[in-house]
C-alpha cells in the first residue's frame, strides 16, 4: 500500500501468551475496497504456536470476514474501535475453548 493518501492507523504484534501472538495491520484508504463500505484496509490475525487460528481481514471483492479455524463468516464492520474489541473478545473466547489462559 505504497499510496501516499494510504495512512497506517495501526501496525502491531501482542503477546497474549507464551507461544500466542495478535497481529493487527489496519490502514485508512482514499476510497472503499471492492465489497467493503468503508475506508478502511484490514487484517487481524491470532497465530497460535505457528497457526493462524483466528483472521478478520477485508480483501477485495471478499468484503468484511471472520476466520475461525478453517470456517469463514460476514463481519459487519461499524468502526475500528469495535473491530479491535470484537477481535480480542473472540481470542479470548478461542483462548477459553482451547485452555489457554
Amino acid at each position: 500500500m505504497n499510496n501516499a493518501k494510504t495512512q497506517s492507523v495501526i501496525n502491531t504484534s501482542v503477546e497474549i501468551a507464551e507461544d500466542a501472538r495478535a497481529h493487527l495491520v489496519i490502514w485508512e484508504v482514499p476510497k472503499p475496497l471492492a465489497g467493503s463500505a468503508h475506508r478502511f484496509k484490514y487484517r487481524l490475525a491470532y497465530v497460535v504456536s505457528g497457526e493462524c487460528v483466528l483472521r478478520y481481514n477485508n480483501e477485495a471483492g471478499k468484503g468484511d470476514h471472520r476466520h475461525w479455524g478453517a470456517e469463514q463468516a460476514a463481519y459487519v464492520f461499524t468502526d475500528t474501535g469495535a473491530l479491535i474489541n470484537d477481535f480480542y473478545a473472540d481470542i479470548t473466547r478461542w483462548n477459553h475453548e482451547n485452555g489457554i489462559d
